[in-house]
């Protein structure tokens, strides 16, 4: 495919690089085959231990030297990484959408989102501030800085194969350290594209050597990273099981983590809501790429006056929906990652049906010419309360559950009695609806909105949940400052010591 060329990939690549170095390590084969047709991409060979940690000291080398870069000028790198993805938004979007298999628009979005990141990045790389406090001393001044870290590792999910890289090394990259990024074993190839890309740009520069490292592999390679003490923070994406090993081992040594897991998202559509333009959030939140999103739509939580009708819109949108191969801009729901995703769905269906659920869309796999992968499912609907245990666990993939509720307080109380908290909405035209649903009594989830639904996030706002889904935060506002280390510095100017809280100590 042509798509591939342009990104420099063959059918073998190495999977291992220190920036615009590829390393030959001797690590295990990572096979990559596309959802969409169940066709080999291409592979790459992941890190062993020795590569790994002659990638471990290049990046260390490089933090001394790229922290004393001016941050305008590391701002600069970055803004020029941003036009370098602007002129492969095409060929990239397509890989994206090729080995992960969301749809070639969502693609082109995921894209886009690293321009934005990009962009947001460039202007923060000259607003690092700190404050000055005044001294409850004469003649002192206070204030505080912020100073890289060091080495941020970044550990990357399949639904978001460069997004969220990104998120995490634009702004760890103006805030003066060096990344260490392990993709997804799942979408190998996106790796290898983005630090093609990324590399060029770093030549032009002279950028340090190990500025940004790739590597490759699985459990292990996280493992590894999770435990190594020479990396002060990691930024990890997946499932709360894996953020909870990863946490305990990064907490023993007293690192710091970023952690995004799971969702289970849900919209509240009030009696006052606009109910036409509440069904395309909704449909939207719960197909787009294919359920797998962390915030995606999972429950509607619907007021009973408006149930029947609103499952009945619902119904009939879903009559509507396309499913097939995802870089044809007709159909609306591409394939599931792999065929342990698509028994994970149909376990999930047998599971609520055994639970008491009642479907009101069917659900099942999709056969026949065009799907031959077997990846593909039908988004489906079941009708259910909010404390069946299946309802309470994230199943990745296009599954939706629907419920009643009888007054607000009743519907934020449903939203809020699940173990995850990243995404919410409510559907309504009532402000005083609007202003609970957001207020101390409302929401529990990190990202709470109003009359849009729960999947997608700017790039401005940051990004993140509580709960099982981690409570980091990355992107947008003042995420920068979980890459830095804050200090704070007193000095004196006068020709005295005194002692705070005015303790004498005389000699």
């Amino acid at each position: 495919m042509e798509f591939l060329q342009q990104l420099g990939l063959q059918q073998h690549n190495q999977g291992v690089s220190s920036g615009t170095i590829w390393i030959n390590a001797t690590g295990m084969n990572i096979e990559s085959f596309s959802p969409v047709d169940g066709k080999k991409i291409g592979s790459v060979t992941s890190v062993d231990k020795n590569s790994y940690e002659s990638l471990i000291q290049t990046s260390l080398a490089a933090a001394k030297l790229w922290r004393n870069w001016p941050a305008p000028k590391r701002g600069e790198i970055v803004r020029q990484i941003g036009d370098a993805l602007r002129a492969n938004k095409e060929p990239l979007g397509k890989l994206v959408s090729y080995e992960m298999g969301k749809s070639l628009q969502e693609g082109y979005g995921e894209v886009q989102e690293m321009i934005d990141i990009c962009d947001f990045a460039v202007g923060l790389s000259r607003q690092l501030y700190g404050l000055t406090m005044h001294s409850e001393r004469p003649q002192h001044r206070m204030y505080e800085q912020w100073h890289p870290l060091g080495i941020v590792g970044i550990i990357s999910a399949f639904n978001f194969p460069v997004a969220v890289f990104s998120w995490n090394a634009a702004l760890a990259w103006i805030c003066g350290n060096t990344t260490i990024w392990k993709p997804s074993e799942k979408a190998p190839l996106c790796g290898v594209a983005v630090q093609n890309i990324i590399a060029k740009v770093f030549a032009a520069n002279n950028v340090p050597e190990g500025v940004n490292c790739l590597i490759q592999g699985g459990r292990e390679v996280g493992e590894w990273l999770s435990n190594d003490t020479r990396i002060p923070l990691i930024s990890a994406t997946g499932s709360t099981r894996m953020g909870k090993a990863l946490s305990a081992a990064v907490a023993a040594r007293l690192g710091k983590s970023i952690l995004e897991l799971g969702g289970n998202n849900a919209i509240i559509i009030s009696k006052d809501a606009d109910l036409d333009m509440s069904l395309i959030g909704c449909v939207f939140g719960a197909v787009g790429t294919a359920g797998q999103r962390c915030t995606s739509t999972r429950r509607l939580i619907i007021h009973e006056s408006v149930y029947d009708a609103f499952t009945a819109k619902l119904v009939k949108a879903y009559e509507q929906l396309k499913i097939g191969d995802p870089l044809d801009a007709n159909n609306h729901v591409g394939p599931l990652i792999d065929q342990d995703a698509v028994n994970m769905y149909l376990h999930a269906i047998e599971q609520c049906k055994a639970q008491g659920g009642q479907f009101i869309v069917e659900g099942g796999v999709v056969n026949g010419a065009g799907y031959e992968s077997g990846c593909y499912v039908k988004p489906c609907i079941a009708a259910v309360t909010n404390e069946l245990s299946i309802v309470q666990h994230e199943t990745f993939a296009p599954i939706l559950y629907v419920m009643k509720y009888s007054h607000l307080e009743e519907a934020i109380a449903m939203q809020n009695n699940v173990p995850q908290g990243l995404s919410s909405a409510i559907m309504t035209l009532n402000m005083r609806e609007a202003e609970l649903f957001l207020s101390a009594n409302g929401s529990d989830c990190g990202i709470a909105n109003v009359n849009i639904g729960t999947s997608g996030a700017e790039i401005g706002g940051a990004f993140g949940g509580e709960k099982e889904t981690g409570g980091g935060r990355e992107s947008g506002s003042d995420a920068w400052k979980a890459y830095m280390r804050r200090q704070t510095n007193t000095i004196n100017y006068g020709n005295t010591l005194p002692l705070a809280q005015g303790i004498k100590f005389d000699f």
